[in-house]
C-alpha cells in the first residue's frame, strides 16, 4: 500500500471519535453507574451531610447556651466580687471604728489611772509632810524644852507642862512665819 492510501485510511478512523458501538456501551455503562450512584450512594451522602449539618447546628446552639451560661456565671461572679469588696470595706470600717473606740477607751483609762496615781502621790506627800512636821515638832519641842530647861534652870520634865510650852513656842514661830509672808 502506498503511503497515501495508508494516510487516507488513517484519516477515516479518527482517534478522537470512538466507534459507535463503544460509544453506546459507554453511555449505557454511564447511565447504570449514575443510576446506582443516584439510588444507593447519593441518599447515604445526603444523610451524612444532614447529620453533619445538624451536629454543627447543635454544636453552635450548645456553644451559644454555654456562652450564655458563662456570661451568667460571670455576672454572678462579678456581683459576688462586688459584694465581697463591699463587705470587706464595711468590716475594715468597723475595725477602724472599734480601734478608735478602743484607743479612746484606753486613753480614758490611762488618764484615770494617772489621776489616781497623782492623787495617791499627793496624799502620800501630804501624809509624809504631816509626819515630818509632827516628827520635827517633837524633835524641836524636845530640843526647845532641853534648852529652856537649861536656860531657866528648872527641869521641864513634866509632860503636860512640856507640851504646853512646846505648843506655845511653835505657835509663835508659825505666826511669825505667816506674818513674814
Amino acid at each position: 500500500m502506498s503511503p497515501l492510501v495508508q494516510l487516507a485510511a488513517e484519516e477515516a478512523e479518527n482517534p478522537l471519535l470512538p466507534p459507535i458501538p463503544e460509544l453506546v456501551i459507554g453511555l449505557i455503562a454511564f447511565v447504570i453507574v449514575f443510576g446506582f450512584l443516584a439510588k444507593k450512594l447519593l441518599p447515604n451522602i445526603n444523610k451524612v451531610l444532614e447529620e453533619r449539618r445538624e451536629a454543627i447546628e447543635g454544636g453552635i446552639e450548645k456553644a451559644e447556651a454555654a456562652q450564655t451560661e458563662a456570661q451568667s456565671v460571670l455576672e454572678q461572679y462579678k456581683a459576688q466580687l462586688a459584694e465581697a469588696r463591699h463587705e470587706a470595706a464595711r468590716l475594715r470600717q468597723e475595725a477602724q471604728e472599734q480601734g478608735a473606740a478602743l484607743i479612746a477607751e484606753m486613753r480614758a483609762e490611762g488618764q484615770r489611772q494617772r489621776e489616781e496615781i497623782v492623787a495617791a502621790g499627793h496624799a502620800q506627800i501630804e501624809a509624809d509632810r504631816k509626819a515630818a512636821a509632827s516628827a520635827l515638832r517633837q524633835d524641836v519641842g524636845k530640843l526647845a524644852t532641853d534648852l529652856a530647861g537649861k536656860l531657866v534652870g528648872e527641869s521641864l520634865e513634866d509632860h503636860a507642862r512640856q507640851s504646853r510650852v512646846i505648843d506655845r513656842f511653835l505657835d509663835e514661830l508659825e505666826e511669825k512665819a505667816e506674818a513674814a509672808r
